[in-house]
């Protein structure tokens, strides 16, 4: 991914903490796989943590249980309708990646793919605690590297560049808020 550039690990809460609708992507032996997912909060800074629930009758959840791997991506409104499109579809059958035109990159520590064209990206390592996997659909993982597109996130900071290239937030049936623009509250 050319435009993309590291973000250090300690900084890495910085991409998720606004709440961004996530894409995940999985791999295992042959089989990949990408999930939309709401659900994904950061959770530490020093080792960097994430939460995700990962609904048990998933694809995603097979591939990343065998590979104990994932990627969180951050897509832009401009992929709204295809993080509606593979969220409301099964990789089972098909391959996601072909059906919906997305283009995967190598990523630099685990076997899932990033996603062309996304805002962010964040390569995690599952931190295994089957009791809340089991019980709740929740996977905790360690952050192990993580990327961004230096024309939205620099410095620590999401400077969106236009409209295009904004974080999106679900609701749900098809709806999405776009983020809004940033502020330093007033000192007061």
């Amino acid at each position: 991914m050319h435009q993309a550039v590291a973000v250090p690990l300690i900084k890495s809460y910085l991409l998720l903490n606004h709440g961004p609708v996530t894409l995940v992507t999985s791999a295992h032996g042959d089989a990949r796989n990408v999930m939309a997912a709401s659900w994904a909060m950061p959770l530490d800074f020093d080792p960097p943590k994430v939460a995700v629930v990962i609904d048990a009758s998933t694809h995603s959840r097979k591939l990343i249980e065998a590979s104990g791997e994932f990627v969180l991506t951050i897509p832009a409104r401009h992929q709204a309708a295809m993080v509606e499109a593979v969220g409301n579809s099964s990789g089972r059958d098909h391959d996601k990646f072909a059906q919906h035109g997305l283009i995967a990159h190598p990523a630099s520590q685990v076997a899932a793919p990033l996603i062309e064209g996304c805002l962010a990206w964040l390569e995690c390592r599952v931190l295994p605690r089957p009791d809340n996997e089991a019980r709740h659909d929740l996977f905790l993982a360690e952050v192990v590297a993580a990327w961004a597109d230096p024309a939205a996130f620099s410095a620590g900071r999401w400077h969106f560049p236009d409209a295009e290239r904004t974080s999106v937030h679900y609701v749900a049936g098809g709806q999405f808020f776009a983020t809004g623009t940033a502020f330093v509250a007033p000192e007061g």
